[in-house]
């Protein structure tokens, strides 16, 4: 067949296929800011007050070593310009959170987070040691530069180009000029990398002017994380961070980690040196490092750093000033605790008694080598805890709502310890993360193997219980006496079984509230209010149309970009319908064999079907740049850079039957049909 006439028909078929979306990276589909909500919040109910006032008895508020550590060394601050990208849209604006200068929490924010909400408010270039700086305070993590005889050593580069940008600039007012020498990424999580083309160029990379350096196996985490449940997993972050909230006493007011996450360019250059020995020594620019490998504790593939010369050791993020997640709420997969714990041991037993400074990638360092020793081991122990405690609840057969119901709260002295609060994560989700890493959902109880889908549980109830009115008046009652953990729950009842109830809305929204301002956890409490926005106002739109990261989407290898194929193959439209095709990518000299059959598709390496229903001939290149719409699969096909011989209207029939996933679908309602 003619070159041309295999172009023709599938160009056609294509006009009405978007390109291909690969994955919204979650940071990236944050809208640049929220619209003003259409209903405002309310007050805090005087049992909200009262709760909030109880804490100022529970937790030792007169110790005050945090706010002298995070301002220690403090050399200048950013300034009050909000840092914006090349299109104008805001990336971070400090300023936003000028509210928490006062020192005494409000009705509606929980003291004991108010104070680490005011904690990450110290921000700028800090000293930590000589020849050891960190800009922190303008993006959720920490950008570490480190001096060395000739230039400068980057360790993790903040999530934006324009906030590491802005961050190297202000050292540079400070500190004389070098240039980077190196740039170190400690683990595989995007706002620990993603601005790193702001602080070097791929080419400086490519020439070997400037090493990168990363733990193994980093880029396959770093890019693969969020591929096949990106879209779920970057709505839920909306929730986690607060990101749909406007910034204020009623809204957000911290991430636990940091403020937030800056809305600027993600950006990866591949690193040129993998560090992949368990413990391995290096010299770079005159500085020594001890790298220590920690795989599979708070990253897939992470690691910390040891310099002798200065007696420091950067934690990266495994050791943070709050309580870390086990299961994040936005979802991923279960970290492992018990691992977790026993790196921790590990890095006491060989730096502890070596370190009078420990800096992490988040927050502020902790000075003195007894209390860095100490610091390590109550981490160390919070985390084996979580595990160990976890199993032997389930092993006298609690399920998972009940073991977190009996590990309220850790074993004195750590729970008092500011750095083992639930800021981030909690005792709550982090139990049952690790009841899930073991036993998985199902609690052991046959009533709940095949329990009726919400919207369908929820209308029975409602009925069983005497209909809507009835159940709103109880509910009413029960939040006039401050349970609002129940109004939450039997409201959910409600707007599942008519979504379209707006007393039901207002009360569950109203309950959502009241524990969002009660939570010590920022990210328990951006979700209650943020479903408690969403009650009210409905489901907001983005505001700026969010895209995958152009760097993010070209790391992923060909496999990747099948198996999301795959996930978005819808297997009704597929029903009956089996073929074959054959991928040929040409610069990387590669080729694919792909089925699909019984409504699945599936792919071999290095394998081409003797007759395939069609064959794809293009590059690598050129599926990235479709990948990232910088062009579509029809105009490629017209301009001759992919090539369909065979069936090119079975090929094009392949994207016929794939789902675009909606990136705003609906958490406190039913999710309608798609």
């Amino acid at each position: 067949m003619p070159k041309s006439a295999t172009r023709r028909p599938v160009a056609r078929r294509l006009s009405a296929i978007a390109p291909i979306a690969l994955f919204a990276m979650m940071f990236a589909a944050f809208p640049a800011g929220a619209a003003e909500p259409q209903a405002g919040p309310r007050a805090a109910e005087p049992a909200t007050v009262q709760s909030n006032k109880a804490w100022l008895e529970r937790l030792p508020f007169g110790d005050r070593q945090d706010f002298e550590d995070a301002s220690r060394g403090f050399i200048a601050a950013l300034g009050t310009e909000a840092i914006r990208a090349a299109d104008g849209h805001v990336v971070w604006d400090r300023d936003a959170y000028a509210f928490e200068a006062a020192p005494d929490a409000p009705p509606t924010v929980n003291p004991s987070l108010w104070r680490q909400a005011r904690l990450n408010n110290a921000a700028g270039l800090f000293k930590v040691a000589d020849r050891l700086y960190q800009i922190r305070g303008i993006d959720l993590s920490n950008m570490t530069i480190v001096e060395g005889d000739t230039g400068l050593l980057i360790i993790d580069p903040l999530l934006s180009a324009e906030t590491a940008q802005a961050g190297l600039a202000l050292y540079f007012q400070h500190r004389p000029r070098k240039p980077v020498a190196a740039v170190i990424y400690t683990h595989s999580h995007v706002d620990h990398f993603g601005g790193v083309k702001g602080v070097i160029s791929e080419a400086d990379a490519a020439s070997g002017k400037v090493k990168v350096i990363a733990p193994a196996g980093f880029m396959e985490e770093a890019v693969s994380e969020n591929v096949l449940a990106g879209n779920a997993m970057s709505r839920r972050a909306q929730y986690m961070y607060g990101a749909l909230l406007p910034k204020n006493p009623a809204g957000q007011v911290d991430a636990g980690l940091g403020k937030g996450l800056s809305r600027g360019t993600i950006t990866l250059i591949a690193p040129n040196e993998l560090i992949s020995k368990p413990v391995e020594a290096r010299r770079i620019d005159g500085v020594d490092i001890e790298f220590q490998l920690t795989p599979g504790t708070e990253a897939p593939a992470e690691m910390n750093l040891y310099f002798p010369g200065m007696r420091a050791l950067c934690i990266a993020e495994n050791a943070v000033h709050t309580q870390h997640n086990l299961l994040t709420l936005r979802g991923a997969k279960v970290r492992d605790a018990k691992l977790w714990s026993y790196y921790l041991g590990e890095t006491l037993r060989r730096y502890g008694g070596r370190s009078e400074v420990m800096l992490g990638q988040h927050h502020w360092p902790t000075w003195g080598g007894e209390r860095v020793s100490r610091l390590l081991a109550e981490q160390r122990d919070m985390y084996a805890y979580l595990n160990d405690q976890t199993l032997r609840l389930l092993n006298h057969g609690y399920t998972p709502m009940e073991i977190a119901e009996r590990l309220q709260r850790l074993p004195e002295p750590l729970a008092s310890q500011w750095h083992a609060r639930d800021y981030y994560g909690s005792i709550s989700h982090n139990v049952r993360a690790v009841y899930q890493r073991y036993l998985g959902y199902y609690d052991g109880n046959p009533a709940n193997l095949n329990p009726l889908p919400p919207a369908d549980a929820a209308r029975k109830t409602i009925a069983w219980m005497g209909g809507p009115d009835a159940v709103l008046e109880k509910a009413r009652a029960a939040y006039a006496q401050g349970d609002y953990r129940w109004v939450a729950q039997i409201g959910n009842q409600l707007v599942f079984a008519d979504p379209q109830n707006r007393a039901a809305r207002e009360l569950q929204a109203n309950a959502l509230e009241q524990l969002g301002y009660q939570s010590e956890n920022s990210t328990w409490r951006n979700a209650y209010l943020s479903g408690a926005q969403e009650l009210r106002n409905g489901v907001s739109p983005l505001a700026r149309k969010g895209t995958a990261s152009a760097d993010l989407v070209q790391a992923l290898t060909v496999p990747m970009f099948m198996d999301f194929l795959a996930v978005r193959l819808n297997a009704d439209k597929a029903a009956g319908k089996a073929m074959t095709f054959n991928w040929n990518f040409t610069d990387l000299g590669e080729r694919y064999g792909m089925n699909l059959s019984n409504g699945a598709l599936t792919y071999l390496a290095d394998f081409a079907y003797d007759k395939p229903t069609a064959a794809v001939t293009l590059t690598k290149a050129v599926l990235d740049q479709i990948s990232t719409g910088r062009t579509t699969l029809k105009d490629a096909v017209q301009q001759g850079l992919v090539t369909v011989a065979g069936n090119p209207e079975a090929f094009a029939g392949l994207f016929g039957m794939l789902d675009s996933f909606a990136p705003a679908f609906e958490i406190v309602t039913p999710v309608t049909g798609r």
